[in-house]
């Protein structure tokens, strides 16, 4: 599906809509207020489709009072949940820090997909971080004359063990994802492109020997929350060698890579939403681009024009003002 239509007129807001209605979130804040128009009291997005051979109805309400959600009119504990039935990814341009950016944006990235790709193990970057977060408080209060050094022990244990889950996850997903990976980013022009996952556990000696320094700076400087995950093509590292052309395919590999696992792996190919995709890509890379799209479920892309798709869409809807109309 394309969607066109002029700088402003809302094209965004739609694909933007369609995520919080699948995801129970935006992509672009957590600011809830910030999804609700000027003015109004709420928000409300209902969507209506198939998976497989049946029938999904969602709906996410936004009001002051909180945020709720339904699927296929049974009430949900939390809109995020959402997220366990339908599979929806995106690309917008400011998803190029997964690969310009600094290590916090590419752990962000690929626990997100280890959530998706291994959901049994969803919660272990939250358990890690809750870990990391009590034996920084130990720390403190240790360092500070007001707590025992020994109260660090407990948590040290649990960073530890949690630290060392998440990188076997985290490294289990890079491995589900570098095959595809690399294969759509030949495809695309960026030949011999690979991930590599940069950290070590953390084991309980090597957190206690590093105890001093981490009481006197009162965090914990070693383990998951520290690590990276290196985007190379050939022996040249992205993040710093890598034009922003390069650095666009990369992103763009990542997000196709993780919609041909997830396919493969739950049967039904997750909802793919590309936002301002084609605009800085050449002929040959946006028909290649478009091949792939076409190749794996429903996909929705915005542009500003028809002939910025080199393909015939299967449908075409302008956005005008706000409102969208099928063409």
């Amino acid at each position: 599906m394309l969607v066109t239509g002029a700088n402003g007129a809302g094209k965004t807001n739609l694909l933007e809509s369609l995520h919080v209605g699948t995801q129970g979130f935006s992509p672009r804040t957590r600011a809830d207020s910030h999804l609700v128009r000027l003015g109004a009291e709420g928000a409300r997005v209902a969507l209506m489709g198939a998976r497989a051979d049946r029938r999904l109805e969602l709906e996410v309400v936004l009001q002051q009072a909180g945020k709720r959600a339904k699927l296929n009119g049974a009430p949900l504990r939390s809109a995020e949940q959402l997220r366990a039935e339908v599979s929806t990814l995106v690309f917008t341009p400011d998803r190029l820090a997964v690969v310009k950016g600094g290590p916090a944006a590419r752990r962000a990235y690929f626990d997100r997909a280890l959530a998706r790709l291994l959901p049994s193990r969803a919660s272990l970057p939250v358990h890690y971080a809750a870990a990391v977060g009590q034996r920084n408080a130990a720390l403190r209060r240790a360092g500070a004359g007001f707590g025992a050094r020994d109260a660090v022990t407990p948590w040290t244990a649990q960073v530890a063990r949690f630290g060392e889950e998440l990188i076997v996850a985290r490294t289990e997903a890079i491995a589900l994802l570098s095959p595809a990976f690399s294969q759509r980013a030949g495809e695309l022009g960026l030949p011999d492109a690979t991930l590599q996952y940069v950290g070590e556990p953390p084991s309980v000696a090597a957190l206690e020997a590093r105890l001093e320094r981490d009481l006197e700076r009162g965090v914990t400087g070693l383990g998951p929350h520290l690590d990276d995950v290196r985007i190379d093509a050939g022996t040249r590292e992205l993040r710093t060698l890598g034009s922003q052309g390069e650095q666009r395919l990369a992103v763009l590999s990542l997000l196709l890579a993780e919609a041909e696992v997830l396919a493969d792996r739950r049967g039904v190919p997750p909802l793919v939403l590309l936002d301002d995709v084609l605009s800085e890509l050449d002929g040959g890379r946006r028909r290649t681009l478009a091949e792939q799209i076409g190749a794996m479920g429903q996909a929705i892309v915005t542009a500003t024009g028809a002939d910025g798709l080199p393909l015939e869409p299967a449908q075409l809807i302008e956005v005008t003002l706000g409102r969208a109309e099928t063409r």
